[in-house]
């Protein structure tokens, strides 16, 4: 954990910047119409709207995509809206890669911010004990951690990417372990959101992908309560 003399003395210019990109993007959201329906759409869990938003957009409609990814390291919403909306509106082969693409440009961004803004920001930011419980998991639990817990579809992608910039995790273990594990859940919700015209529960393919989502939070949350029992940290 960093010691507390760099707990109390924020840098002041990457702070700044963190501030300045927040406001970009805040102003991103409020000036551009369809982003600003998609992410509401979005914070509402309504996926056939950001998808009828994205679909209207014709070329566009990959910038949004990638602007909704970028939008989740502030507003935290259920990221996997975003990739069941793109798999329908291009289908899987297609959304999965541009989505992919989009996480992890959103979990550098994320990095980098955890890395050089102080943690009191980040405390108040994303709340104190949360934070630090997550932080504390990435530096104990080392790759199995770090790939388990993006399994988990319950926490927050970003959430995750701040605390392993503030960890200090490696840049590469942290772009192969966020691509890797991120892409089981990823490649699923893609498939669904390529099936809502007519889903049934009934269909195979839909009932074993809901299936492997559900194995998918139980093992990921099993190797993650046994990899933050761990007690080495990085080295």
């Amino acid at each position: 954990m960093p010691a507390a003399e760099d707990r109390a003395r924020p840098p002041l210019p990457a702070v700044a910047l963190t501030l300045a990109g927040v406001a970009v993007v805040a102003l991103l959201i409020l000036l551009v119409n369809p982003l600003n329906d998609a992410v509401v759409a979005a914070l509402h869990g309504d996926t056939a709207e950001v998808r009828e938003e994205v679909d209207s957009l014709g070329v566009a409609g990959p910038l949004i995509i990638l602007a909704l990814c970028a939008i989740h390291a502030v507003v935290f919403y259920p990221a996997e809206i975003v990739d069941a909306a793109a798999g329908f509106v291009y289908g899987f082969w297609v959304a999965l890669p541009l989505v992919m693409l989009g996480w992890l440009l959103n979990g550098l961004l994320c990095y980098v911010v955890g890395r050089r803004v102080a943690r009191p920001v980040l405390e108040s930011w994303l709340g104190a004990h949360r934070f630090d419980h997550t932080e504390e998991m990435i530096e104990r639990g080392g790759v199995t951690l770090l790939l388990s817990v993006r399994l988990i579809p319950i926490v927050p992608f970003s959430l995750v990417s701040y605390a392993a910039g503030a960890a200090r995790v490696p840049l590469w273990r942290f772009c192969w372990t966020t691509m890797l594990g991120y892409l089981p859940i990823t490649a699923i919700a893609v498939y669904l959101g390529t099936r809502l015209e007519g889903l049934h529960v009934t269909d195979p393919l839909v009932l074993g992908s809901i299936c492997a989502l559900l194995a998918l939070l139980f093992a990921g949350r099993w190797i993650a309560q046994r990899a933050g029992r761990r007690t080495e940290p990085y080295s």
